[in-house]
């Protein structure tokens, strides 16, 4: 199956117990019942007289069945793990321990679920329901336990203690083996990933999917579509998890020709109605500039989340339809939807790149008031280039001054751009100052104020500048290999300038002539 270089647009319709504490089997040493956990109360039945019963049949089975306690306190527990309390849910298992009710693989995999969202409290409290585990068996007998401790201890940053406890996992299925890999791409360790992936007996979509979307997640997009290439050669069928880790990897590299392709695919699917597909469809075609597609898509979505609408609205701003943007942001809120910072930032886009100063000082002004949103740094960034595309610098820097977090080199670099085009040498030292103390060694922001520099003819200065840019790439005798990179740009240099002479030289003798 071949990729098309382009194509037309498809047709659009707190802190754990101690260990010991854990495990200690004394049920008399707790008050709480073995049959109930705390806090879990049932409606009592009203008395029934045998006249009640007449009517049933002898061999009729009884409707009400006890509920055993330990799927009392798993249910209980669980709903702790699924509020975010990891705390309560760590104390109520201390109280089943303590009450003498034994916990079953659901309890385990309940725990093992919540820990793998808390890095270090979750890794303390699960090494310590692992311990449970292993005095049972179970990390290692059922495959279900086994897995989900897996999945912790990986997601915790214990990756090398997930793999060993994968190799002593008697039973071993798919989820498994997906699981360890996700494990590795989450961590980076990509060789191990693929070493584990062509070790596996059975390879399914899961499979080819978790490296795909770890390459994505890990910004390899090249590869990540090499692999979705040999997916296919293997004449695995992508699934709509697949399909969005590979928009991605278009939308990033800009490959419309594959993002097109994988739009008549997702029509031919029942995904073609999945809200995070169009989503991601919609993302795709604004970054690779087409705008209108995009538009097509979120139009012929029959339910649309918050998502949908910042992603065409993102998508608006960022190719230059400033009104449009702002269009979609007011009909977003008459649709019921609260704006949140992503679509605060695609407001603030439009309005810096169309100039409307006035709305956008409005928009921010409201993040806090009416929205009740914190500004983030791209937010100030939007109003730093709001102010320095319309020449409002001094206004600019203050914001840059009086932010409640540290600028960085984005905020930074568009108000010194700005001073360029206004030819403001002095803000533009001033901002220079902040950029060095962010980073002395990015050669771009002494090009940047050299340039400036001679545009007012301060040639002085230029040099000055180029100076700064030498000194700063200068490389000691006993460099590493990673310093290197530093004055690798001294030999382009050198090796392009006589190219350049004579560039120049037939250049001027064309306009003489």
């Amino acid at each position: 199956m071949s990729f098309p270089a382009c194509a037309s647009p498809p047709p659009l319709a707190s802190t754990p117990p101690p260990k010991q504490l854990i495990n200690s089997p004394n049920p008399h040493s707790h008050n709480a019942s073995p049959s109930q956990p705390p806090n879990v109360s049932f409606r009592k039945k009203p008395s029934t007289t045998s006249s009640d019963f007449s009517h049933r049949k002898a061999d009729k089975p009884a409707r009400h069945q006890p509920i055993h306690p330990t799927v009392l306190w798993t249910s209980s527990i669980a709903r702790r793990c699924r509020a975010g309390q990891l705390d309560e849910a760590v104390s109520e298992f201390t109280a089943m321990r303590l009450a003498g009710v034994p916990p079953n693989h659901i309890t385990f995999v309940t725990l093992f679920s919540a820990c793998a969202g808390s890095k270090l409290p979750g890794r303390r409290f699960g090494s310590s329901v692992h311990g449970v585990v292993r005095k049972m068996g179970l990390d290692v007998g059922n495959v279900m336990v086994g897995t989900a401790a897996v999945d912790m201890y990986a997601k915790c940053g214990e990756v090398d203690v997930a793999r060993k406890l994968f190799d002593e996992m008697l039973v071993r299925n798919n989820v498994s083996w997906n699981t360890m890999i996700n494990g590795y791409m989450r961590s980076g360790h990509f060789e191990d990933a693929v070493d584990l992936f062509d070790a596996m007996p059975d390879r399914d979509a899961v499979s080819w999917t978790a490296l795909i979307n770890g390459f994505v997640k890990n910004e390899h997009f090249q590869q990540a579509l090499v692999w979705f290439r040999e997916m296919q050669m293997s004449g695995v069928e992508p699934d709509y998890v697949t399909v969005i880790s590979v928009l991605a990897a278009c939308a990033n590299l800009g490959m419309l020709g594959l993002g097109l392709w994988l739009h008549r695919f997702i029509l031919k699917h029942d995904f073609r109605d999945n809200i995070k597909v169009n989503n991601s469809l919609i993302d795709m075609y604004s970054r690779c500039g087409c705008i209108e597609y995009a538009r097509q898509v979120f139009q012929s979505m029959n339910m649309r989340s918050l998502v949908s609408w910042n992603s065409i609205t993102v998508g608006f701003a960022v190719n230059g339809h400033a009104s449009e943007a702002l269009r979609f942001f007011d009909l977003m809120q008459k649709e019921g939807f609260e704006p949140d910072e992503v679509s605060l930032t695609g407001a603030l886009t439009a309005c810096s790149h169309a100039g409307f100063v006035d709305k956008g000082i409005q928009l921010y002004q409201n993040m806090k008031k009416i929205h009740k949103i914190t500004p983030r740094i791209e937010h100030y960034g939007c109003i730093v280039d709001l102010y320095s595309r319309a020449g409002r610098l001094e206004e600019a820097l203050d914001i840059i001054e009086n932010m409640p977090m540290k600028p960085n080199e984005v905020v930074l670099g568009s108000l010194l751009a700005a001073c360029r085009t206004r030819e403001d040498l002095k803000l533009a030292e001033r901002v220079q100052k902040h950029l060095v103390k962010l980073d002395p060694s990015t050669d771009s922001n002494y090009v940047l104020l050299s340039n400036i520099y001679a545009a007012v003819g301060e040639w002085s200065g230029a040099t000055e500048g180029w100076s700064s840019i030498f000194e700063a790439t200068t490389v000691p005798t006993d460099r590493s290999d990673s310093d290197q990179h530093h004055s690798s740009w001294l030999i382009h240099i050198a090796c392009f300038q006589p190219l350049f002479n004579r560039a120049l030289s037939f250049h001027l003798q064309r306009r003489l002539c």
